[in-house]
């Protein structure tokens, strides 16, 4: 029978997962348990994708506030230190602005506008034209930016980072607030420097680097090795960390490709068909809307199996039906391109039947899928499992 169905992803339900536990072993479970419930076989270049929350709370990958203001203090000990370029976010940076602060003598916090790195806006583009504004040369200070567009609050949280980052970093020190997205700014006010931008910061480490800056660090660098028993990530440091309780952060995961590998393992010794495995965070798209790009972790997937690596290989099927073979309708019209995209080239790319396939990289994709399936509130499908995705017409 011709096949009706093409790419299906199931958010799977497993345990809450608590430190210590085998993150393999409960990933394996679940999905053969919700194959046998819901009906499915497990087939080979089946995609399972682990979301990385529930790894990072295997590994017990937490740090508190205290943490990171040790972490702080030896890196920069009675400095002002400027914090540069943080996101607006209660969830993603507000727990590590506390221990920050608590760990430093005064905040130069200069904050980036009209809006955020990953999209999270103070203003319109529109306002900053009516009042004159260049954000690509003026420096404000927080009085002037006041005098300018009032309070500010976020379209959907209704939260006024300004004021809400102010607040938490008063809670410990001095706080000074600035506005401006030249990193060299900053050193107007203190030569030592703590860049927050995620996937920018290494430019604006560059240009403080040549601009005579004394001490430097990133996120990254917090929390990139313990810290009186803390949880830790050698590459992302308190990169894609998140809000755990008033006074403590979840990290992103480390050591990922273990898991992956083994799970692509056991299910392999348990079933006989070979998967591909990916540990995914945020996926990388915009809304259009909100204007927020979704991707505050540093990398949409830190690992995954070798049959993710690359973009996908494909070809328009529109670009075939009304260039390559629009002559041709109905039955005739399936077979000619069904045979097309079966005998396509290894690597489509530029060619042009692949226009408008928008290439990008596999992982990032299938993290976006997965993302958007599991959600981030209260589904409980921390795991999503995908078929189909690698077929195409002619299968």
């Amino acid at each position: 029978m011709e096949r009706r169905v093409g790419t299906v992803a199931r958010g799977v339900r497993c345990p809450i997962i608590n430190e210590g536990d085998s993150i393999e072993e409960v990933v394996v479970d679940s999905i053969l348990e919700a194959s046998e419930a819901e009906g499915f076989s497990i087939q080979n270049k089946d995609i399972v994708s682990i979301t990385e929350s529930i790894v990072a709370r295997a590994q017990g990958n937490y740090a508190t506030i205290d943490h990171i203001a040790a972490d702080t203090k030896a890196k920069f000990g009675e400095d002002p230190i400027g914090v540069v370029f943080p996101i607006l976010s209660r969830n993603r940076f507000a727990a590590s602005l506390r221990g920050i602060a608590k760990g430093a003598k005064k905040i130069v916090l200069m904050l980036s506008y009209p809006a955020d790195e990953v999209g999270n806006h103070l203003i319109d583009l529109d306002e900053l034209d009516q009042k004159g504004v260049n954000p690509w040369t003026d420096v404000l200070t927080e009085s002037q930016f006041r005098d300018l567009f009032g309070e500010v609050k976020h379209q959907f949280t209704g939260v006024n980072y300004i004021e809400s980052y102010r607040a938490i970093v008063e809670e410990y020190t001095e706080c000074e607030i600035i506005f401006s997205n030249n990193p060299k700014t900053i050193l107007d006010y203190t030569s030592s420097v703590l860049t927050c931008d995620i996937h920018s910061r290494k430019r604006t480490q560059r240009i403080l680097k040549e601009n005579g800056v004394k001490k430097l660090y990133g996120l990254e660098h917090l929390l990139a090795e313990p810290v009186n028993g803390s949880g830790y990530n050698r590459e992302y440091g308190l990169l894609g960390a998140n809000t755990a309780t008033d006074t403590s952060v979840k990290l992103f995961p480390r050591d990922c490709q273990p898991v992956v590998d083994k799970i692509q393992q056991m299910v392999e010794e348990k079933t006989g068909k070979t998967i591909e495995v990916l540990v995914y965070g945020d996926g990388a798209f915009k809304d259009p809307v909100g204007k927020i790009w979704e991707l505050a972790d540093p990398v949409v997937a830190p690992a995954f199996t070798s049959g993710l690596a690359g973009t996908p290989n494909e070809v328009k099927l529109k670009y075939l039906a009304d260039n390559n073979f629009a002559e041709l309708k109905g039955k005739d019209l399936e077979k000619a391109v069904a045979e097309a995209i079966a005998e396509k080239d290894e690597d489509s790319a530029g060619s042009k039947e692949s226009l408008g396939t928008t290439p990008r990289q596999l992982t990032d994709l299938i993290g976006s899928l997965s993302d958007l399936t599991s959600g981030s509130g209260d589904k409980g499908t921390p795991i999503v499992y995908i078929q189909g995705y690698f077929d195409n017409y002619s299968d």
